[in-house]
Formats: C-alpha cells, structure tokens, sequence
C-alpha cells in the first residue's frame, strides 16, 4: 500500500444528489435510492469482465489512498473512544472500529476475492422446450437495490460493496455515527475509481453504460439517523435491507419496514462437549471459540457439557478459559464440580444471552438429547457445535440441530463467509427462506424466467384439439 497517498477531492463525488456528505434530508435520500435504482440497471446488463475490472480498479484505489482512509479511521477511533467513556458505544463495538495497514490490505484483498469468484448472475440454471420453438430458460439476476444499515464496521463497507457489484447489485451505505469518517473517505475512493480518473473532468464518463462501465452510484452513502426510517420506507425501490449490528439494530429494521430483511437478530452459539471426546483436542476448540474474536456473532457464548464427561472436563476447560482472561458463569452442576472457582450462577433467564465479551457460561445436561433441546429453546439458530469422537453423536446432532452452521469437532468461529470460501460475506442469516448461513454472493441473486417463442398463442393450447406441450427438460 502507498502509505502516501494523494489527498482525496474527486469533484465527481461532489455531486449533492450523489456525494457523501452532511446528514442529508428525506428527499435527498430518495434522490440518492433512486439514482442507485438506474445504477442497478445498469449493472444488470453489464458483463463479468466489466464488473472484475472495476473491483480491480477499488482495489488500487483503496491501496493507493490507504494513508487517507487510516486517518480518517483513526479520527473516528478517537471520536469513539469518547463515546465509550459515556456509555454511548459499547466497547465490543469499538473494538471492531479500528483499521490497521494490516486490516486495510486485508480489506483489499478481499475485495479481489470476490474478483475472483464465479459471477452468479446471468448463469442459465435450466432449460426447458414447451414446444418446438418455445423455450423457456430460468436465468439466475441481481436482486436490485441493496440498503446496508451497519455499525462500526469498516471492513464491512468493502466486503459488501464488492459483493454487490460482483454480483450486479446497487448498494447504499448507512454507517453508525462512530464510522461515519471512515466510510465517507472509503467511499470516496471507491466511486472515484467507478468513476475513473476524475483529476481530468473531459475523460469522466457522462454515460457509463455507453461507456461499458459500473456507474459511480453503484455504490451510495447516506449519513444520520433519519435516513434510516426514510430508506426503510422506500419499498418500491430498495429490495432487500441488510442489517450488521446489535440484537437492537436488528429487531428495530425488522420491525419498521416492509422491506425483506436478511439478518439475524443474535448470535447465541453453543458448544456441547459429548462423554465421547478427546480432551486435548476439544479445549483448544472452545478456547479459540470464545477468545479469537469475542465481540462477534459466531463467538460461543453458552457450553454444554455431557454429565458423563463432566468431572474430567471441567477443571482442565475452567483453567483453559480462566488463563485466557474469561469470566465464567454456570449452572449449580457446573459450580458444585467447581467448588474452588470463583464460577457466577447462571439464572433460568440468562441461557439466551449474547455477551459478546470475554464471558462464558457453561451448564452440564445428561445426553445429547437433552443438549439439543437446550439449545433449541435458548439458541438463535446461529451457529452450534458438537465436540466428539462418537460418529453416530455427531451425525444426530448435524441433522437435527436446526441452525444455519452446524459444527463438528471445529471452532464456531469458522462459520464466515470468507473462511467457507465465498470470499466475503455481507452477513449472517438465520432466515430458512431465500438465503441461509454466510450470505455471500449466491445469496444476492435470485432469478427471472425468460420465455422465447415464435408466434405462439394459447388458444392453440386449449380446447379441445388442443396442441399437446412437450415440457422436455434440455440439457444446461
């Protein structure tokens, strides 16, 4: 990266219905969806090539304004390190707020790992001959008009952005308050590099589809509380609203639009350790699940311990957890096979809790059954692992767990769209409709059935000497 990167002014992005800016009123809003409205349009009928070219073009843009981008990061750090002192941000939130030159090249290489991948719009998914002469293809298309509402997450900005463009969608950006400098600088210098070289304004293109390219509104930002209940509002131009924040954030959008909403509200995650399991390896498991990355949504917060295996589990896991900074809370079984730690008890309405911090709780159950029906009455259908040697214990609980990851002798924090392979993921759902798990660039499109004819008529398909149809599946 070019740790001294030119100063950013593009006048391309000084556009007022375009431009990320000040907090903008409902019709500039509207203004903005409705320009990535024909952005979408745009990218529905443009080629891989073209769309590869401009996730190359973000990525030497992002790598050559990286001394920019890191200081408009560091001044939300600090803004942020203000609002943690008063409680208004929570410190696992700021933790994920901060960029590095190590997380920045991070972020564009991911950005060239959905380059990279398979564009999953356009794909011919099958084929079918009505009659000679009609045929009727089911073809995979971009969604439209994606509103990401996030908070304190940088990375998420191009992880998304790429994504969407990959996939031949248009995004708007709504950022919290606490990354509102980081995003404007990061969007900046990816609609710059949509736009092209705008240092000569004669060479900006005035029409990116004559000109072949991703329009700049591909990718949009709005700025302040009030754009959110705008935007949530706009049915007939936003299809589908991706929240990535707090179980509050979340239940908020889900319940003020009309809007398909792709989320997950929480992510309580367990792990049951069975009587079958090899100690050494299981420790290790559970340590990197809760203490790798604590503030996220894949962290583990609740452990479910076989009775069986209970008494020669739980010192070895209570000295693993407790060396590695954990707090750990737990049910009276788990106390009384503790009796010298310092274990807090875990009440009957505590099971769903989401601390998202170096906090643990830990209860022992009788059998795999009873494990199961734990997690199904306090889990969030998230991500849950099972830890054992039992192949028969571990095929029961991959099939009847009813969560969108289900884990066996591995750490919950794999379940990530990057770490599946997808390259980057624009979040987690917990729905059973449409997309499940790590959403990634298969969750972005759905697709359109195209029916080519050559002169047919129904009337020559009904009645009584009715032409018979063929229906014969073709090869794809």
């Amino acid at each position: 990266m070019n740790p001294g990167g030119s100063p950013m002014g593009n006048p391309v992005l000084e556009q007022p219905e375009t431009t990320p800016g000040p907090k903008r009123d409902a019709q500039s809003v509207i203004e903005i969806a409705r320009a990535a409205k024909r952005a979408s349009r745009v990218l529905a009928s443009l080629p891989t090539a073209t769309k590869d070219a401009a996730l190359t073009r973000i990525a030497a843009a992002l790598e050559h304004e990286a001394a920019a981008i890191l200081a408009a990061n560091a001044e939300d750090v600090r803004a942020g390190e203000a609002l943690v002192a008063s409680g208004e941000l929570s410190r696992a939130l700021f933790q994920r707020l901060a960029l590095n030159p190590d997380k920045l090249r991070s972020m564009i290489d991911g950005v060239l790992a959905v380059r990279d991948l398979r564009d999953p719009a356009g794909q011919l998914l099958s084929s079918t001959l009505l009659d000679e002469g009609l045929r009727l293809d089911k073809v995979s298309c971009p969604l439209g008009v994606l509103a990401i509402i996030f908070e304190a997450r940088p990375d998420a900005i191009t992880q998304i952005s790429s994504l969407a463009i990959k996939s031949g969608n248009a995004v708007i950006l709504k950022g919290g308050k606490e990354v509102e400098r980081t995003m404007r600088a990061l969007l900046q210098v990816m609609r710059g590099a949509l736009a092209g070289d705008t240092t000569r304004p004669e060479e900006r293109d005035a029409d990116p589809l004559a000109a072949g390219r991703v329009p700049a509104d591909a990718i949009c930002g709005v700025y302040g509380r009030e754009a959110v209940q705008t935007l949530l509002g706009l049915t007939d131009t936003i299809d589908l609203v991706i929240p990535r924040g707090t179980n509050a954030l979340v239940q908020h959008i889900q319940r003020n639009t009309q809007i398909p909403v792709l989320g997950h509200a929480d992510g309580v995650c367990h792990i049951f350790i069975d009587r079958a399991v090899d100690l050494a390896a299981a420790i290790p498991v559970v340590v990197d699940s809760k203490i790798q990355y604590p503030a996220v949504c894949n962290a583990v917060e609740t452990v479910l311990v076989h009775a069986d295996a209970a008494a020669a589990v739980l010192p070895p896991l209570f000295d693993a957890l407790h060396k590695n900074g954990v707090r750990v809370r737990g049910d009276s079984r788990a106390q009384a096979l503790l009796p010298g730690a310092a274990i807090e008890r875990v009440g009957d309405d505590e099971w769903h809790t989401e601390y998202s911090d170096l906090v643990i709780a830990i209860a022992v159950v009788d059998s795999l059954e009873a494990a199961m029906d734990h997690i199904e009455q306090h889990g969030s259908h998230h991500t849950d692992a099972i830890l054992t040697t039992d192949e028969d214990a571990a095929s029961r609980f991959l099939s009847e767990v009813d969560s969108a990851n289900v884990l066996h002798n591995c750490s919950t924090r794999f379940s990530d769209g990057f770490r599946y392979g997808f390259g980057a993921e624009v979040g987690i759902s917990t729905s059973k409709l449409h997309a499940r798990g790590p959403v990634g660039l298969e969750g972005l499109v759905t697709y359109k059935y195209q029916l080519s004819g050559s002169g047919q008529v129904v009337r020559d398909y009904a009645g009584k000497n009715a032409r018979p149809f063929l229906h014969r599946r073709l090869e794809v």
